[in-house]
């Protein structure tokens, strides 16, 4: 039999305090009843010895310090989850917020998810498909594995996260493939920016979304991710679906933890963030892998926005110490209306290696792609040389150097938001930009697949370079 406590010692913002409570436990969901018949959620944040505090998800407004009862419910919070979710819009906290009503659960599972036996997990390996060549080519998505974007204050990180979505697919498509969506702390047009745009896209039939606006509660802020884990974890391992979480914005969520642990009184560690947020994030990213005993796998795309452009700012910083990579959006590649701007020096996938090649994308994968970072990185090295000696100085080899950043920029970069290339398409752009340098200056890839993949002429031919008059010297420069 269930107790139930009447009245509470203190009120303090969302907080609530109740003393001489017995068997109480961390995160332990308990609810709420006023005066007025209604009751309200909560869960106990903190517990010492048989005082409690208890955080309220819909506020404390109209909370009676004498004639509330508080009854404890023995478990911490739960998500239901079944097959019904596809195509279903949840709040921030597991709802149904799409009018069509509760759906049929199946089972509930605890929303801080099982741990995954590290004995039992799979190395991540083959890709999925994102429809971005820069992506594709160069920080390819294994899945698996936890690739976050970092990006910055207007820059267009929700319509990639469209994009994505939109785009995503995996090699077989006889496997089941899902997409979690969730958004913390975003406003009403952008949720429904997110919403149209699913919908409009067809896709909404192995998508589930969450959705926790700016001005809901914190608590729920904090509940989102977890519940899109939660549930990609159930499609994953119980259904066996290979699904892609996506969720955004990681700086709002880790805003409402400051808010949240200020309100408790914690000590503050770096920029009033808590000491444990490094602890917190990995608790959501680590959630990402493969098990050896399902066919599915859960692999997540966190999006973050970096305050001021810093990269050394709590938020992406810790994030970098967990993930393995982070593909970098680029404010100057944007003022130049290339979409995406995806920053290609600064980003890396980590596990790309393990799941490209010969039986996942092309056995020329990796080659093309070693060479068309080292000949963007030489672009830069050039651009800065050009500022202080100006570019009718420099030497043929740069000067072609200098056209490859510009049509590199231009055709693979810059490829729009509808464009949706193959991997074969990506590759082959890469190998036709690569063919406008001269030969001999492709040094990472050996001779034998220079004479498969490289064609000068066909590049010369693809691109127009007749009308920038650069033709002639390329053609010398080749024979």
């Amino acid at each position: 039999m269930a107790l139930q406590y009447i009245g509470l010692d203190d009120i303090n913002g969302s907080l609530v305090v109740l003393d001489h409570v017995k068997d109480a436990h961390y995160d332990e969901m308990v609810e709420l009843q006023l005066e007025n018949g209604t009751t309200r959620s909560g869960r106990i944040v903190q517990v010492e010895g048989e005082r409690v505090v208890i955080q309220v998800f819909e506020g404390t407004n109209a909370l009676s310090l004498k004639n509330t009862r508080t009854r404890l419910l023995g478990h911490p919070m739960e998500l239901p989850v079944s097959m019904e979710m596809l195509g279903r819009v949840f709040s921030g906290a597991g709802k149904p917020i799409d009018g069509m009503g509760e759906i049929y659960a199946e089972e509930s599972r605890d929303i801080n998810g099982q741990p995954l036996n590290p004995v039992a997990r799979v190395y991540p390996r083959n890709y999925i498909n994102t429809g971005i060549s820069s992506i594709d080519a160069l920080m390819t998505l294994i899945r698996g594995q936890k690739l976050p974007i970092f990006s910055g204050s207007g820059l267009p990180h929700n319509q990639l996260a469209v994009q994505i979505v939109k785009q995503a697919q995996i090699a077989d498509k006889n496997q089941g493939f899902a997409v979690v969506f969730a958004a913390m702390g975003v406003t009403n047009d952008v949720a429904n920016y997110f919403r149209k745009s699913f919908e409009e896209a067809g896709i909404m039939d192995h998508v589930v979304m969450f959705l926790n606006l700016a001005n809901d509660p914190i608590i729920e802020r904090i509940l989102t991710p977890r519940c899109a884990l939660t549930a990609a974890e159930y499609l994953a391992f119980e259904k066996n679906y290979h699904v892609l979480v996506i969720y955004t914005d990681v700086t709002s969520y880790c805003e409402a933890i400051r808010e949240f642990s200020s309100s408790k009184g914690e000590i503050p560690s770096r920029k009033g963030y808590p000491g444990y947020l490094y602890s917190d994030l990995a608790s959501l990213y680590e959630r990402a892998g493969i098990s050896a005993d399902a066919k599915g796998s859960v692999t997540q795309i966190p999006i973050l926005t970096m305050p001021n452009n810093d990269i050394t700012h709590p938020v992406p910083d810790l994030t970098g110490y967990i993930t393995e990579g982070q593909i970098s959006l680029s404010p100057e590649l944007n003022q130049k209306g290339i979409f995406p701007p995806v920053d290609v020096l600064p980003s890396l996938s980590r596990l790309m290696k393990d799941g490209i090649g010969e039986g996942y994308t092309r056995k020329d994968h990796q080659d093309v792609a070693n060479q068309l970072f080292a000949a963007y990185a030489h672009v830069q090295e050039v651009r800065s040389l050009t500022s202080v000696i100006g570019e009718d100085e420099l030497s043929a080899t740069d000067k072609k150097f200098m056209e490859f950043g510009r049509l590199f920029e231009e055709y693979f970069l810059n490829q729009g938001f509808e464009a949706n290339r193959s991997i074969e398409e990506t590759l082959d752009l890469g190998w036709n930009l690569l063919s406008v340098l001269p030969r001999n200056a492709l040094d990472r890839v050996d001779d034998k697949v220079l004479d498969q993949f490289y064609d000068h002429d066909k590049a010369v031919r693809s691109f127009n370079l007749q009308e920038d008059g650069v033709i002639k010297e390329l053609q010398e420069a080749v024979k």
